[in-house]
């Protein structure tokens, strides 16, 4: 029996192709590996080349800012001198405007300039002091009280009426004190301090109104019967009976300060001034002492308890006349001075 014969040329050339076709693989393999290696390795003089340029591009903006800011700078500068020179060229105008303006003009305007501010000043001086109901003249004109803050609405004067008010020592204190109601109205001392309230009201305001008290251990209105009343500053008549009764009293006994303070309470409307007219610490509180004697330490505690029954927000305007053995009292009625935005003054002996 006959073998066929295989045929092999197809094998063979299948082969080949097959070695072809993975020889070109491999060749293309080997290229883009190649070509790879060279792209992921970096040229160390190309990268100095970009941090050079990068360098120059951070001084180069640096650089840009310097130069924006300077021109702001620039840029204000010019407004700045714009400005002023604007107002160079205003002044100027102005100044050739007033050169050429007639003079006559200029004093005319300037007469009634003054024209209005005296026509002003009348207006305010019959406001505060030509409405003035009682007028009080005094040796040599001297009218004049300087800090004392003399307006207000509800005025009370504290006048104070104890034995010292009758000399300036206590040796003489004592002596008129033994005196007959007509010698003790008439002492040096006394009549100074009268003359002093006379003053005091003479320069009130006719709109406000007023009260006078008169206060030794107690206290009483100088106008019999006008307890807790505010009598007004511009009825002559009114004024009148409160001198006359003032003149009429006699001073004598102690001095109770705490007292006088709580008249206050006396009035619905709580005065908004107060005019204390003394010549020292008070002597009690709101009753006599034990001991006949009293310390400068126990009036110094007499001062300090009525100065704290005081209402808040009510300046007291004291003013002390001499007394000697109160070395004390200037200094402490000053301090109640400051502390409630009033004034103090110890007058001369020749005013007002």
């Amino acid at each position: 029996m006959t073998r066929k014969r295989r045929n092999i040329a197809f094998s063979l050339s299948f082969l080949d192709i097959m070695a072809c076709g993975f020889g070109a693989v491999t060749l293309l393999f080997l290229i883009l590996r190649h070509n790879a290696t060279e792209i992921e390795t970096p040229d160390p003089r190309l990268a100095s080349e970009v941090e050079l340029l990068q360098q120059d591009i951070r001084q180069a903006e640096e650089a840009k800012v310097e130069l924006l800011n300077s021109l702001e700078e620039l840029q204000l500068e010019l407004v700045t001198a714009q400005g002023a020179s604007q107002r160079v060229i205003t002044e100027l105008q102005e100044s050739e405007k007033s050169i050429q303006s007639d003079p006559k003009d200029d004093i005319a305007k300037l007469r009634q300039l003054v024209e209005q501010l005296e026509e002003q000043t009348a207006e305010m001086e019959e406001v505060e002091f030509g409405d003035k109901v009682r007028e009080f003249l005094g040796d040599g004109n001297r009218q004049y009280l300087t800090g004392l803050k003399l307006g207000g609405e509800r005025v009370i004067i504290l006048l104070d009426g104890s034995a010292s008010m009758l000399a300036d020592t206590v040796v003489n204190a004592v002596r008129r004190r033994n005196m007959s109601d007509s010698d003790k109205q008439q002492s040096p001392k006394w009549q100074w301090t009268l003359r002093t309230v006379e003053w005091l009201l003479a320069q009130l305001p006719a709109s406000s109104r007023f009260q006078v008290y008169i206060f030794n251990t107690t206290t009483q209105p100088a106008l019999v019967g006008s307890e807790g009343e505010w009598l007004d500053a511009a009825d002559s008549l009114v004024l009148e009976r409160v001198v006359e009764g003032m003149r009429n009293y006699s001073p004598g006994s102690g001095t109770s300060l705490i007292n006088a303070i709580d008249s206050f309470n006396d009035f619905d409307d709580k005065p908004d001034n107060v005019f204390l007219l003394t010549d020292g610490l008070p002597t009690q509180g709101t009753s006599a002492p034990k001991k006949y004697m009293v310390s400068g330490q126990q009036r110094r505690s007499f001062f300090s308890k009525a100065v704290g029954t005081l209402p808040a927000g009510i300046p007291v305007n004291t003013i002390l006349f001499p007394m000697e053995g109160d070395p004390e009292a200037a200094a402490l009625f000053w301090q109640l001075a400051l502390t409630t935005q009033g004034a103090f003054i110890a007058p001369s002996r020749d005013w007002p």
